[in-house]
C-alpha cells in the first residue's frame, strides 16, 4: 500500500525561519534604557540536544502594567517595503527570536509590571502545535503567592524560574521533553 506525500499541514516544520524572525526582534527594551534586563537560554529537545531552528516569542506588559504595547515600532524600508526592525525607541511588549546554531536565544526587555513573569510561545521542529510557558523572574517572584507555582511540585516549579547570573541577567532554558536528568519545562494548556 502506498501513501500520498504529506501535505504541508501534515508535515512538521520548521517553516518559520524565512519570514517570522525580524531584525532586532529580541530588543524589546528601548535602546539604552537603564532598567533593561537580559533573558537568555537554550532550547533543548528530549535527548538534551540544542534545537537550532526553534522560534521563541515573548509577550509581556510594560513596566507600568499596561498591555497595549506600542503601535508602529516596526519599521519598513521605504524603497523595498521590507521590515528593517524596531525603531529603538518604543516599548512593544513583544519580541520574537530564532535560536542560533547552538540552540541559544537572547532578549533584552524591561521588567514586566503587574506580573512577575514573561509569557513565552515556543515553535520548534517536531511540534504540531506551539507551546506556551512562562519565565518567572527570580527576585521578582514570591513562589508561594503565585497560584501556578504554588500548585507545582518543587522540581516542576524550578522549570519556570529564571536563574540569575548577575545583575540584570537571567538564564531560562526550555526543555521540550525531559531527558532523564532534567525535567521537561512546564507548558500551559490554554483551552
Amino acid at each position: 500500500m502506498t501513501f500520498p506525500a504529506p501535505t504541508p499541514s501534515q508535515t512538521v516544520g520548521p517553516f518559520y525561519g524565512h519570514a517570522l524572525p525580524f531584525a532586532r526582534g529580541g530588543e524589546i527594551a528601548p535602546a539604552g534604557h537603564p532598567d533593561t534586563i537580559t533573558v537568555h537560554g537554550h532550547v533543548y529537545d528530549g535527548a538534551g540536544q540544542p534545537v537550532s531552528d526553534a522560534l521563541v516569542e515573548f509577550w509581556q506588559p510594560g513596566p507600568d502594567g499596561t498591555r497595549r504595547g506600542a503601535p508602529g515600532s516596526m519599521r519598513r524600508d521605504q524603497v523595498t517595503g521590507e521590515i528593517v526592525g524596531r525603531d529603538g525607541i518604543a516599548f512593544t511588549g513583544f519580541g520574537r527570536v530564532a535560536t542560533d546554531a547552538d540552540g541559544h536565544y537572547t532578549v533584552r526587555t524591561l521588567p514586566p509590571g503587574g506580573v512577575p513573569y514573561l509569557s513565552l510561545i515556543v515553535f520548534a521542529r517536531g511540534l504540531l502545535h506551539h507551546l506556551h510557558t512562562r519565565a518567572y523572574l527570580s527576585g521578582l517572584t514570591d513562589t508561594a503567592a503565585e497560584p501556578l507555582l504554588a500548585a507545582l511540585a518543587p522540581e516542576r516549579r524550578d522549570t519556570l524560574l529564571t536563574v540569575p547570573e548577575r545583575a540584570g541577567v537571567h538564564r531560562f532554558d526550555i526543555r521540550l521533553q525531559g531527558d532523564g536528568t532534567h525535567e521537561e519545562t512546564v507548558f500551559l494548556d490554554f483551552a
